[in-house]
């Protein structure tokens, strides 16, 4: 009796374009989620390294320019910089501008570094999405990819006119390296978006502080905290809350 060849090669020389598409597509899904999990793994290494070090030097400074500056330097992942100059440039807006000359100088600065924590966020959780329905889709699309490898292969099978246990065993053994592929795409997914979340959440958390602080100090002179700050701190607590709830 001739020896039935098994292997991935074999499985893969078998296979017809729905197997070809699906393996290809597996592949697609991988290899832009390593793109997106090393770049934000970069990313997230340069923001949580620079990120203490970036607001001592703030606070350091005898200016708000000075500030500023130091920040631009020790920020390299600009989160914190865009905060403090959006705080700067809405505490020192003039009257000439007719919708803020209505508004009081706290209320303003509160709305503007509640956009800029908003914008911060979504610029932090870029990516998040494609992790997120890689890691929920990858196995369901291998386990597709498996089903119809049996069924390609139970049909070769049935015209050959030989149904043994070996040549049903290793049809069906090649066609389950489609789900072991699925498996292997989705699980890095799902870690590297569960990491990234925690990372982005302490990162918020540091932010929502630091519009505290500079609420208090564009509107104060001081770090002490007042009534509207706490608002502004709960107001970017619940959509921090409600973001991660979407994503997720």
């Amino acid at each position: 009796m001739r020896e039935q060849p098994l292997g991935l090669m074999h499985f893969w020389e078998a296979g017809d374009a729905v197997t070809h598409g699906v393996a290809y597509l597996l592949l697609l899904m991988s290899v832009m989620s390593w793109y997106f999990i090393l770049s934000k793994v970069w990313s997230a290494w340069r923001l949580r390294k620079g990120a203490r070090a970036a607001l001592e030097r703030f606070w350091a400074a005898a200016t708000i320019e000075a500030a500023i500056e130091g920040l631009r330097a020790a920020d390299r992942e600009r989160v914190f910089v865009p905060l403090a100059e959006r705080a700067r440039r809405a505490a020192t807006l003039g009257p000439e501008a007719s919708l803020a000359a209505s508004v009081d100088r706290s209320e303003l600065v509160t709305r503007s570094l509640r956009q800029e924590i908003n914008q911060a966020a979504s610029r932090l959780e870029s990516g998040l999405t494609f992790l997120a329905s890689v890691g929920s889709t990858a196995p369901f699309i291998g386990l597709f990819g498996t089903v119809w490898g049996i069924y390609h292969a139970m049909l070769s099978i049935a015209g050959s006119g030989q149904v043994m246990i070996d040549r049903v065993a290793g049809p069906v053994g090649e066609a389950l390296i489609m789900t072991a592929a699925g498996l292997a795409v989705a699980i890095p997914a799902v870690l590297a978006y569960n990491g990234f979340t925690r990372v982005n959440r302490v990162t918020l958390a540091e932010l929502d502080g630091f519009a505290h602080d500079l609420l208090a100090l564009v509107t104060t002179g001081s770090r002490v905290s007042d009534g509207r700050a706490d608002a502004l701190r709960a107001g970017v607590a619940n959509n921090a809350r409600n973001t991660q709830s979407v994503g997720s």
